[in-house]
């Protein structure tokens, strides 16, 4: 085990430390701990005991990983439990778990790394129970990320922050995961700002269950089942802002047996949430789905472009809704219609977008070009 005020430092690229069957390093209750320049390999053999990573730091603050390379763990490439400090210009590859995977942790900067082809996640933000975390997460590069363990998401993400609040994920590159790029699971005021998402499986950018505030702007999807999802009122996840993403080249085919409506959709909002300024390119089901079933509440959807979708703007008209405002956004070659009401995943009335009566008082419709 380190001691508190232990500095390693080596050869970037040159300093090799390789064993398997238990943490390389170890440290737990102390303070001040740095590894800079140095490459652990854990030669794909599983882990012993309580080890979670071939570096493995519980109760940790101001540590400091730097220029490291840390290859073959058995489970996570580098875990932390309580910890503070950074993990910074780093490269983790061939975790059997994930690359990285901070438990409970008390505001670290992960930055600058580049985290590929590990097992089930690229870098996981946990916490036992929902609570403040103030991770930052960015200028990372990750990619080919699996999901070995299985499961309908919660393996196989790229940026994974769990019941962590006030995590900022931005301006990182994420390709290839089994699943999400980015994908929150009830946590509070995440924002994904600036991240380019490419090649997702399912949906590119996720904030689930009971997920409040949001935000979501200015990122990148090309390639995936789905775009963007903020999600899961019927959970308690509600409150968000959408804004100024550009999402293109969806399918229809996901990781899994469709459930609903299908795969297939740029961008789904439920409650207390704006979608503007989006551009959306190629969503062969819905280019904007706003609600799901009675699950729909105060949804302001404007200034969006969507091009090449099978329907351009699907709103729920559900019994029980609340009001939604479908204004300014231009809508071309939407081959089964521009603005269409569904109950569930059935058509409800005529084309909204084209003229067709609007039978439900609650969704106002104006002001949107559709050809």
């Amino acid at each position: 085990a380190l001691p508190s005020f232990t500095q390693i430092i080596g050869v970037p690229g040159a300093t090799r430390i390789i064993q398997g069957g238990s943490s390389l390093f170890h440290a737990e209750g102390h303070d001040h701990i740095g590894l800079s320049g140095l490459v652990f390999n854990g030669a794909d053999l599983p882990l012993s005991g309580r080890a979670s990573g071939l570096i493995d730091l519980r109760r940790v603050s101001h540590l400091a990983i730097e220029d490291c390379g840390v290859a073959g763990s058995g489970k996570h490439g580098i875990a932390l439990e309580g910890s503070s400090g950074r993990i910074t210009h780093s490269e983790i590859s061939k975790a059997a778990d994930a690359g990285i995977h901070s438990v409970n942790g008390a505001g670290i900067d992960i930055t600058g790394n580049h985290v590929s082809d590990c097992g089930n996640g690229g870098i996981l933000v946990w916490r036992g129970k929902q609570g403040d975390d103030r991770t930052i997460v960015s200028g990372n590069r990750i990619e080919l990320i699996r999901a070995d363990a299985g499961g309908t998401g919660q393996n196989g993400n790229g940026i994974n922050p769990f019941r962590a609040d006030n995590v900022t994920v931005s301006n990182n590159i994420v390709s290839d995961c089994a699943f999400s790029a980015l994908r929150a699971n009830s946590c509070d005021n995440v924002q994904f700002a600036g991240n380019t998402c490419l090649h997702s499986g399912e949906t590119a950018i996720y904030a689930e269950f009971s997920s409040e505030g949001a935000v979501v702007n200015a990122n990148i999807v090309d390639h995936a089942a789905n775009g963007i999802a903020i999600v899961n009122f019927d959970k308690g996840g509600r409150l968000g802002t959408c804004t100024g993403n550009i999402i293109r080249n969806l399918t229809s085919t996901g990781t899994y047996p469709a459930e609903g409506a299908g795969f297939g959709t740029g961008i789904s909002v439920e409650a207390d949430c704006t979608a503007s300024d989006n551009v959306i390119e190629g969503a062969p089901l819905f280019g904007l789905q706003i609600g799901w079933g009675p699950f729909m509440r105060n949804v302001v959807a404007s200034g969006n472009v969507i091009r090449d979708a099978g329907v351009g703007i699907a709103v729920s008209v559900v019994k029980g809704t609340g009001q939604a405002v479908i204004a300014g956004n231009t809508i071309d070659n939407a081959r089964n219609g521009a603005i269409l009401g569904y109950r569930w995943d059935n058509p409800a009335a005529g084309d909204l977008g084209r003229g067709a009566k609007n039978p439900f008082p609650n969704i106002e419709i104006s002001s949107n070009k559709v050809s």
